[in-house]
């Protein structure tokens, strides 16, 4: 049986490599529904590829252009409309909307009671207490799609359970390109050094958070909420191989580990393939030439960001909203060149420090806290750019 993906974010790294996923399966995946926000030119090749038949673009320009050309296919502004119906359209849901944006696809995708294939991590860390709920409605799940969510997700498998006998989990992170740099090295930091990831091919925003390790404190948050692991049970180990996506130690003392080559495809095509998994070997290794695996703990001086993200998490609540919101707002003037690197972290703080320890309890409140939180970072970057200048990028 032919299984139907909806894919939302469809232009970015991950909906590019999903979409090669499909194509390598042999006929077994049909996309029925893309979403992507501007990329004109890309969406406009994957439509003629695969036909999909609900194609949601938010940029008005783009999807009038492209409606006049496809006259068989749906448009809509909603990203979530991909989704379809309770009964129809899509049996899994591919979320690859990067930031916020992606949360009305995570919560319609659950509420309809379909399966997940998660890569968009801020929707669920910015919108946990909303989106826990959902995950008890009929037929819903959540396979993640990063890496290293993955891992632990196929380790919790091994074990027979998702749920019981865990001691606690370890995520791995590269290291990113400042992997051993002091905070003195780090104060002229350029864009194009931050965006130089010495593993993996990411999208801009992903690649500097992996520069600041917010994108594996971020994670941690996540762990957090896909997993029921408490903070002190979640621990971040830097593996500069990348080889180790992540662990997870058990009870009895046992610990399991998931290692493949780091590329994308294997975690979607897990993602994609459950509870079977995928027969193209995605990430295979050649033990042959595999000599070591290094790990080493991280500087958590150096890379603030990965403790304001385990400050949040243990906070709860609205906290973790903030710091996502907080933290888009520094990238975004980080790229633009308006603050340096090491005031990516000192947003993030100074935000945080604005808290106001609002509860979640509705769509609405996300909103409200992630727009609280954008206004008051927004201001912070102001304030940066006004006593230091804007900063070259």
């Amino acid at each position: 049986m032919t299984v139907k993906v909806a894919l939302a974010g469809s232009t970015g790294s991950i909906g590019r490599q999903t979409l090669e996923v499909v194509a390598a399966s042999g006929g077994r995946y049909e996309i029925v529904a893309l979403a992507a926000g501007s990329n004109q030119a890309v969406l406009r090749e994957q439509i003629k590829a695969h036909r999909p038949r609900v194609v949601a673009v938010v940029d008005d320009t783009v999807r009038a252009t492209l409606a006049s050309e496809f006259a068989a296919v749906q448009f809509t502004d909603n990203v979530a409309d991909v989704v379809g119906d309770t009964n129809t359209d899509a049996d899994v849901v591919v979320n690859a909307v990067v930031g916020f944006a992606g949360l009305p696809v995570t919560l319609e995708t659950l509420r309809r009671g379909k399966r997940l294939a998660l890569a968009n991590k801020e929707s669920l860390i910015a919108a946990g207490p909303i989106v826990q709920p959902l995950r008890t409605t009929k037929g819903a799940m959540i396979v993640p799609v990063d890496s290293e969510h993955c891992a632990v997700h196929q380790c919790l498998r091994a074990s027979g359970s998702l749920d019981r006998e865990i001691a606690s989990l370890q995520l791995t992170a590269s290291g990113g390109p400042f992997r051993g740099k002091t905070r003195s090295e780090l104060a002229s930091v350029d864009v194009a050094s931050a965006l130089a990831h010495p593993t993996w091919s990411m999208g801009p925003k992903i690649t500097v958070d992996s520069s600041t390790l917010m994108n594996k404190g971020l994670e941690v948050i996540e762990a957090h909420e896909l997993f029921g692991v408490g903070y002190d049970q979640i621990e971040v180990i830097v593996h500069p191989q990348s080889i180790i996506h992540s662990m997870a130690t058990f009870t009895d003392g046992a610990t399991i580990a998931q290692l493949s080559l780091p590329d994308m495809r294997l975690p979607i095509a897990y993602a994609l393939a459950w509870p079977e998994r995928f027969d193209v070997p995605f990430g295979a290794l050649d033990w042959s030439s595999l000599r070591r695996l290094d790990f080493e703990p991280p500087d958590f001086e150096t890379f603030r960001c990965l403790r304001l993200a385990y400050t949040a998490g243990r906070v709860g609540g609205s906290a973790p909203a903030w710091l996502s919101a907080a933290n888009e707002v520094a990238v975004d003037a980080f790229l633009a060149g308006r603050i340096g690197w090491l005031q990516i972290a000192e947003v993030n703080d100074a935000t945080l420090q604005h808290h106001d320890g609002a509860a979640l309890a509705s769509v609405d409140d996300v909103l409200a806290a992630d727009g609280t939180a954008r206004r008051i970072a927004l201001g912070i970057v102001e304030s940066f750019v006004h006593t230091a200048g804007t900063v070259s990028a």
